[in-house]
């Protein structure tokens, strides 16, 4: 198939977009912000397809990149970063959106560079996108021997991740969970009873064309396909949460009660503080505590839109000792900062930037917090460790160190007759990779009052 140089300079919104969101990603922003700043400025269509392109080619960025060297006979970093972008989307949507025309594909990427000032690189990259398309079923896996190397381009994931879950997991979960983390995740939601019933909003979403699942996860999640329009509709006017049924299991873990003080020690943005509010009809405290005044910001607006009266905020650093006294809460949660390798489909770009270092890093804080939170649980009271990483050191890691350094909590089983901790997998799940661990305080600690 022919395909010649567009005359006209246009571009597409969506694919405008973008090219803007990828850049920004470049410089250190996050996919999940800039595409949702960008929602009101794009139709319906257009923000369907800016959103699979952004994250398309997050996703597979290391196979696109491999294949744009073979095609180029040039390396990624001898590259302008718009061109790079361009040839990037343009390949994404050769090798996966097979709705969309090739010569679209390449005109609109040609266009991309022209409109980045880059004329000089418009006949390149027609020349490469013209060369894919003659070329379709080049393999850039094909041919590696080594394992680690050809899972990582295969699943396009650092080699170094690659290694270090296979090394954890086995081979065959480590492919099977690389390759999941390249779809598009389902959308979960709970419904907001203090705002709305669960008959009527499954009534409403049905009429719609919605395809709804009760989810095995968590307790009143569903998972839910189709009616888009009406679910943003209902998630707006606070009828609905859209959360991941494994964010929503870790909340029920906690099981708190009418009339306890529960403390959610790293709670932005608001998910699972609100859900611990409903869950209990409202009737418990619920200090909603963060690092961030911003994102305390958005535990407040969601507490509001859900009409919850026991959500307090609290801004507060966890790293240090806690501005509470000794046994001031019947139950606490620490959803800790983590390294987020669990929520890769949601977040893509994580993956490239993650190293060895920060997990290690991320564990020592983790330890931290669950020392501080522990000195506010009352005896007899819960403790709840969760994370949506799936890295060990952030996980089994801090959970024994945590029982091995404090004799006055035990660990007890996160859900009837299950084990002492849980993890949700989203090849074996659907859900996001999350760990959750458990503990009681069974006697107060040594030098309390």
């Amino acid at each position: 198939m022919a395909i010649v140089l567009a005359r006209s300079k246009a571009v597409s919104p969506a694919r405008l977009a973008a090219s803007e969101i990828l850049r920004r990603v470049e410089e250190g922003a996050f996919s999940s912000v800039l595409l949702a700043s960008k929602e009101p400025e794009l139709v319906p269509a257009d923000r369907s397809l800016c959103h699979e392109l952004v994250l398309g080619v997050l996703r597979w960025q290391l196979y696109l990149d491999k294949i744009v060297e073979f095609y180029s006979k040039r390396k990624i970093d001898s590259l302008d970063l718009p061109v790079l972008i361009s040839l990037r989307l343009g390949l994404y949507q050769l090798r996966f959106l097979t709705r969309v025309p090739a010569s679209a594909a390449v005109n609109e990427s040609v266009n991309l560079v022209h409109n980045a000032k880059l004329s000089s690189a418009r006949a390149f990259v027609n020349a490469v996108l013209r060369r894919a398309t003659r070329e379709p079923h080049y393999d850039p896996a094909a041919g590696v021997d080594d394992p680690i190397e050809r899972i990582a381009i295969k699943s396009s994931h650092p080699a170094w991740l690659i290694e270090r879950w296979a090394n954890s997991f086995g081979f065959e979960e480590t492919e099977a969970f690389a390759h999941a983390n390249n779809q598009t995740p389902d959308v979960a939601f709970r419904v907001v009873t203090t705002r709305a019933t669960e008959p009527d909003v499954l009534a409403k979403l049905r009429l719609a064309g919605a395809t709804l699942e009760p989810s095995k996860v968590a307790a009143g999640a569903w998972r839910v396909s189709g009616a888009s329009v009406l679910l943003r509709e209902l998630a707006e006017l606070g009828e609905i949460y859209l959360q991941d049924d494994a964010s929503q299991f870790v909340a029920q873990v906690l099981n708190a009660q009418g009339g306890e003080r529960v403390l959610d020690l790293c709670a932005a943005p608001g998910g699972k503080a609100t859900l611990i509010a409903g869950w209990t009809g409202d009737q418990a405290l619920v200090v909603a505590a963060d690092l961030s005044a911003r994102r305390l910001a958005t535990v407040a607006k969601g507490s509001k839109l859900q009409q919850l009266k026991g959500v307090r905020l609290l801004q507060l650093d966890a790293a240090n000792d806690l501005p509470f006294m000794r046994d001031a809460f019947d139950r606490v949660l620490v959803d800790a900062p983590c390294s987020g390798t669990g929520t890769l489909r949601r977040n893509p770009e994580i993956r490239w930037r993650i190293s060895a270092e920060d997990i290690q890093y991320l564990s020592a804080r983790q330890k931290q917090f669950l020392l501080h939170a522990s000195r506010v649980v009352r005896p007899g009271g819960w403790l709840v460790y969760s994370t949506c990483s799936v890295e060990i050191e952030e996980n089994e890691e801090v959970v024994q160190d945590f029982i091995e350094s404090n004799d006055h909590f035990r660990q007890i089983p996160v859900q009837a007759d299950s084990a002492f901790s849980r993890r949700t997998w989203p090849h074996h799940d659907g859900s996001d990779g999350f760990f959750v661990a458990a503990f009681e305080r069974i006697r107060p600690a040594c030098g309390s009052s």
